[in-house]
């Protein structure tokens, strides 16, 4: 086979022809595509990033935000156990002073009507006692025995009355 010095160089020349046009109409454009492409990608990669630690900090910052909600629950939970407890004792503290106002209310009751009782008694002996000296010397008795049935008599009396 020989090699055909003209057609080799007219292959070149049709080659570097073709390469010139493709160079100037088909790859710079082809290229221009494809680096608007890869600007594309990378900046969708830079914000893909960029969400990412974004959502991690927001991440953070809801587990912070829970967690002092957590915080402040028991916090109101811990404070209504301490006011519900003061309000028991406070309750418990009034019953008890309630009841001893009133225990003394009925002691210092008792005692009165323990005294009237006493008075009573006493106007009401004297009155009989009265009425016994009356009836003895009315009678004028002068057995011993007879004086002592009186004296039964009207105790009995007194007796019947209460």
């Amino acid at each position: 086979m020989e090699i055909v010095w003209e057609n080799t160089v007219i292959a070149i020349i049709a080659i570097g022809i073709l390469y010139f046009l493709l160079n100037k109409y088909a790859f710079g454009p082809l290229f221009s595509v494809m680096e608007k492409r890869q600007e594309l990608v990378q900046s969708q990669l830079n914000e893909a990033a960029q969400t990412r630690e974004q959502a991690a900090v927001f991440i953070e910052e809801q587990k912070a935000a829970l967690q002092e909600a957590r915080k402040e629950a028991y916090e109101i939970i811990e404070q209504s156990k301490q006011t519900s407890s003061k309000q028991a004792a406070e309750l418990l503290d009034h019953a008890k002073d309630e009841a001893t106002r009133l225990k003394d209310e009925a002691v210092r009751d008792i005692q009165s009507e323990k005294n009237k009782a006493v008075e009573q008694l006493r106007s009401e002996v004297g009155a009989v006692s009265v009425k016994i000296a009356s009836k003895l010397i009315e009678k004028e008795v002068s057995e011993d025995k007879v004086q002592g049935e009186l004296v039964d008599q009207y105790l009995k009396e007194v007796g019947g009355r209460s």
